[in-house]
């Protein structure tokens, strides 16, 4: 039986063809294997510079219907509890449904950030409340009340009235941008 193997091996290198020399590459024990240099390659594009700091980590799961309210030190109570009941008027909205975590994540930021600096305060983002997502239900919502706090331009948030979503909604109150700033500390010390 032996035998027989041995001759179907050499039956099928017939067609084999030794390697040259110069074809044979010497591996020293110095020079990276294919599956290190596959390895560094990833790292070196992982470590390749993400201008959008929001975590994509581990995040603490809410339910559905679980209330989101967040308030920087410094904040008035008046002007929260305004933010809180939707007294304010909302100068823009963001509509995050169907969208995929890396997608929401980019809009969210870019969102916060171009709203910032063009001076518009009180916003809406649009989260749902997330009965259905899989495989866990308000992922989405989950992270987007992970993500604002880590925003620095957010200075309060809260899950918005009925009128304007409930919880599947929030509101977002923003700093004053620099321009804001300026004229506030202008009009402060003319009177």
């Amino acid at each position: 039986m032996q035998d027989n193997e041995l001759d179907l091996f050499l039956q099928e290198m017939t067609d084999v063809k030794p390697l040259s020399q110069d074809e044979v590459r010497q591996q020293t024990e110095f020079s990276p294997t294919l599956a290190q240099q596959a390895r560094r390659k990833a790292a070196e594009q992982e470590m390749e510079y993400d201008p959008n700091y929001l975590s994509m980590e581990y995040v603490d799961l809410v339910k559905p219907d679980d209330p989101f309210a967040f308030c920087k030190d410094g904040v008035q109570q008046g002007v929260y509890r305004n933010l809180r009941l939707g007294k304010y008027q909302l100068d823009a909205t963001l509509n995050l449904l169907g969208k995929t975590l890396t997608e929401a994540r980019s809009q969210l930021l870019h969102f916060i950030e171009d709203c910032h600096k063009r001076g518009i305060r009180t916003l809406l983002v649009h989260h749902g409340m997330g009965r259905n997502s899989k495989p866990h239900p308000a992922i989405l919502r989950s992270y987007v009340f992970k993500w604002l706090p880590q925003l620095p331009a957010v200075l309060a948030a809260h899950t918005a009235q009925r009128q304007h979503g409930g919880y599947s909604a929030t509101y977002v109150l923003l700093q004053k941008n620099a321009e804001q700033k300026r004229q506030n500390r202008e009009r402060h010390t003319k009177g």
